[in-house]
């Protein structure tokens, strides 16, 4: 669960690119005591699709699939007409005068007054966030008990109010440091925090919402395996930094992914994976992953993001400033240095969040099928048939999620991270460049 990148990084106004890329593949494994089995799916016949689903679960994917879209645009909408109608009811200005009588301090009232805008951000996304949870265990996807699921949406915000709360603090005191070019400081503040949260996050965050244990301890016979994609690939991930963790107390959902920078990177294996599609899936799972880091695709899209952020901080700073000019006396705001002008800012920051969804959303595209493209040559030679290998973790993964074998090509271009399922399996049940003698595009054999 990221509740507190997303929360951290939306309200640093870090969010608004491409570091949002979700950088993960479901997979699964077969148990340890069993010997690696090999992918039957065979590659379709032309004209075919590569990724099916039966009747049922077809249905049941075609009307979930709508459900998750309504919510999440209904979400993003939401968000920011909820930031519009506290301003126009002059709302946020008396919370700013409450806090204001609170203390004489000035960083009591902010804390005050931001910790009362994160406990608002997140009643008025409850409704939301239950009706989705409803569904995915409605839907069989997630099996997590409400309690359990309080929990992890208390801790969420227990973290967002420490940190977020803090994020907004300096941010607020860097507009009214420099006010006319505030954005600029901002921006060059908003690159280490980036940085920060990618690297604390495994150690520090992901501990706290699900248990983790080394890979090697279930399933030894799996990370010596791994490791061929390691020798392979040329990545430093050894065995220490291969990890088991306890998903299925939460969900029927498989994944596998890479977190973490530097020190802290690591690749992950859900426990829902490990068993129940066979090892070579996970290697190519496993080479997708490697592919992120091999062509860096977290460097380039940190400096996409922060070349990105530099003009849309500058835009939101103009646009939030003629604001203030032109509703400011209906809304009690007098200059965007105030706590209630910095909601102001905020709101700005969440139409451009929304509205460039879909530029972050082209970017991560591109890389997932440069990944799955790498994932693919870097089983060659491992696994008997990397096509095969491919399109059957492919299927696996659409179905334990009940993916949508055509979206609405507009859904898909304004909401989709990754490329569709079936493009994927396609893709990959057709991608044979060893054929004839010749070699892939990533490695030479």
């Amino acid at each position: 669960m990221a509740f507190l990148r997303q929360m951290v990084l939306a309200f640093s106004m870090a969010s608004l690119m491409v570091l949002a890329m979700p950088l993960s593949l479901a997979a699964q494994t077969t148990p340890a005591a069993k010997p690696p089995a090999q992918s039957q799916a065979a590659p379709p016949a032309p004209g075919q699709q590569a990724y099916t689903l039966p009747p049922g679960k077809l249905a049941k994917a075609i009307a979930l699939s709508r459900i998750r879209n309504i919510l999440d645009i209904a979400g993003s909408i939401w968000g920011i007409v909820f930031l519009w109608l506290l301003l126009a009811t002059g709302a946020w200005a008396a919370i700013e005068r409450w806090a204001e009588r609170r203390s004489v301090r000035r960083w009591v009232q902010g804390a005050g007054f931001f910790c009362v805008f994160f406990l608002l951000s997140a009643l008025a996304s409850l409704p939301l966030d239950l009706a989705g949870n409803h569904y995915e265990r409605a839907y069989g996807i997630s099996v997590q008990g409400w309690p359990g699921w309080f929990g992890d949406l208390g801790k969420a915000l227990g973290l967002t109010l420490v940190f977020g709360t803090a994020i907004l603090l300096l941010f607020n005191w860097i507009v009214r440091r420099w006010p006319r070019r505030y954005w600029l400081v901002a921006w060059s503040v908003t690159i280490p925090i980036l940085l920060l949260v990618m690297f604390v996050e495994p150690v520090l965050i992901e501990p706290l919402f699900d248990s983790f244990q080394p890979l090697a301890h279930p399933n030894p016979v799996l990370v010596e395996q791994l490791e061929k994609v390691v020798a392979r690939t040329g990545t430093a991930i050894p065995p220490s930094r291969m990890f088991l963790m306890k998903a299925s107390a939460k969900t029927n959902g498989l994944n596998a992914y890479v977190s973490g920078i530097g020190a802290t990177k690591r690749i992950v294996v859900w426990d829902t994976t490990a068993g129940r599609i066979p090892n070579d899936e996970i290697l190519f799972i496993f080479g997708h992953e490697t592919g992120h880091y091999v062509l860096h695709h977290i460097w380039k899209g940190l400096a996409g993001t922060i070349a990105g952020l530099f003009f849309v901080y500058w835009a939101c700073a103009a646009l939030a400033a003629w604001m203030v000019r032109r509703f400011g006396p209906a809304w009690s705001v007098t200059d965007l240095s105030s706590r209630t002008g910095f909601v102001v800012l905020l709101f700005v920051v969440s139409i451009a969040g929304f509205l460039l969804e879909p530029v972050s959303n082209a970017f991560s595209r591109h890389f997932e099928h440069q990944a799955d493209v790498y994932g693919q040559e870097a089983i060659h030679g491992i696994v008997s048939d990397p096509q095969k290998t491919a399109v059957a973790a492919f299927n696996d993964l659409g179905r334990a999620w009940l993916e949508e074998p055509n979206p609405n090509p507009f859904i898909e271009f304004w909401l989709y991270s990754h490329p569709s399922t079936e493009q994927r399996a396609n893709f990959a049940a057709h991608y044979d460049p060893w054929k004839n003698g010749g070699h892939g595009k990533y490695f030479a054999k």
